[in-house]
């Protein structure tokens, strides 16, 4: 199949851990290649953010990049990008009337919008992957919710017209329901993990124990609900990875407030910030902590309780969105609710005086990533959604699409 992937504001070639990159990103690099390596000619859309990115590049894993020029050549907050969806949308019409896709497939509520218009009078099939839902941010965040006003409508709309929509948990699809997506037009297809580069490592650190918090400096993360926890955890270190580069995580705004906050709790000699790291080097992180803490207030997904599950680490997170799904309680790890650090206190200490009980925890983590979380598996499943659509909108039995339509064309290149 030639297939288009529009992720608006995730490049799957950005480095991950700012402000608006994370999982997205991944799950977008990682389909997209899985895809490529099944035999599809898969084109990931993406907004130019730097005047020096080419317009094409073509991967090692055998997918294009397309940097759509859409606003400024600039970083912008995805919460700023609704205006410059026309231009979007239009710059895709021309690219698939010139190249012509089998399927789309939006992730973001406003790859949705952009696509939905791009494809309205092609009757191309448009798939829909949110990532993340405004009814869910609103009811969290509520009047500090940056999201544009007509997001919700917008993504009500996106329900009702979208071929498909491609939820990453089935908690996810219980607010879809409320949101007016019709019975039967939602399929459950979780994120996955590489196996191969997340896997156990033996641990080289001596030293106290230690729990590791991956990914976003952003509130909603709970990290500051790690810290409140630790101020009863004694002896017990606290690693944060994430954010901004080392060198500016002194101009953080959330990197400050958490500074602050261990400071003010006298735990602030027990929490170090270690900034952005490059993926290849997360695992060896995850494997010399003994816990993985993951306890978000709100999450889509949640693909770093996956990445410690394969990494044979115990975790301990938050019970909402995808981590009901992902992480077992009393089999790879434990759930307490959000934005309660006096109830992770315990579950943590407990955990961590037991380190039989943890090192079970991270064999029956292993095995559940590799058996239900490895990415070819997501690519395959995928795959079979989006014969599905395409075999009904071509009027051919469902799933027959595939042989019909794979391969990818020949002599492509990445331009300039």
């Amino acid at each position: 199949m030639r297939i288009a992937l529009v992720s608006e504001h995730a490049n799957p070639l950005a480095a991950v851990g700012g402000v608006d990159a994370g999982g997205q990103n991944v799950h977008v690099a990682a389909l997209a290649g899985g895809l490529a390596q099944r035999g599809h000619d898969v084109t990931v859309y993406t907004r130019r953010d730097t005047s020096s990115a080419p317009t094409r590049v073509l991967t090692p894993q055998g997918y294009l990049v397309h940097h759509v020029p859409a606003g400024p050549p600039s970083e912008v907050p995805k919460d700023a990008l609704l205006r410059y969806m026309p231009v979007f949308a239009e710059h895709l019409r021309g690219e698939w009337a010139r190249e012509p896709v089998d399927v789309v497939h939006a992730h973001f509520w406003m790859s949705g919008v952009a696509s939905l218009d791009a494809t309205r009078e092609s009757g191309v099939p448009v798939l829909q992957t949110f990532h993340a839902l405004g009814t869910v941010k609103r009811r969290q965040q509520g009047d500090r919710d940056t999201s544009p006003s007509a997001r919700i409508a917008l993504e009500r709309r996106l329900c009702r017209r979208v071929d498909r929509v491609i939820a990453t948990c089935h908690d996810e699809t219980r607010e879809l329901a409320r949101m007016g997506l019709p019975r039967g037009r939602a399929a459950v297809i979780p994120c996955g993990v590489d196996t191969d580069l997340f896997r156990p490592l033996p641990p080289r650190r001596p030293g106290p124990p230690r729990l590791l918090v991956v990914g976003r400096i952003v509130e909603r993360k709970g990290v500051g609900n790690v810290i409140e926890a630790l101020a009863h955890l004694p002896g017990v270190e606290l690693q944060v990875a994430g954010g901004t580069t080392p060198d500016l995580l002194g101009t953080d705004p959330e990197v400050h407030r958490l500074r602050t906050l261990a400071a003010r709790l006298g735990v602030a000699d027990r929490v170090r910030f270690t900034g952005s790291v490059g993926r290849d080097d997360v695992p060896r992180l995850m494997c010399d902590a003994d816990v993985v803490v993951a306890v978000p207030w709100y999450e889509p997904f949640g693909i770093v309780p996956v990445e410690a599950m394969a990494c044979g680490r115990p975790v301990v997170g938050s019970a909402v969105g995808g981590l009901l799904d992902t992480v077992l309680p009393g089999v790879t790890g434990e759930l307490v609710p959000p934005r309660r650090p006096d109830l992770l206190a315990p579950v943590l200490r407990d955990l961590l005086a037991d380190p039989a009980r943890r090192e079970a925890y991270g064999r029956a983590g292993r095995d559940r990533a590799v058996r239900t979380y490895q990415w070819r598996r997501v690519a395959a499943a995928t795959e079979d959604v989006y014969a599905d659509v395409v075999g009904a909108a071509l009027g051919a039995p469902l799933g027959s699409a595939v042989g019909s339509l794979a391969g990818a064309r020949p002599g492509r290149e990445a331009t300039r």
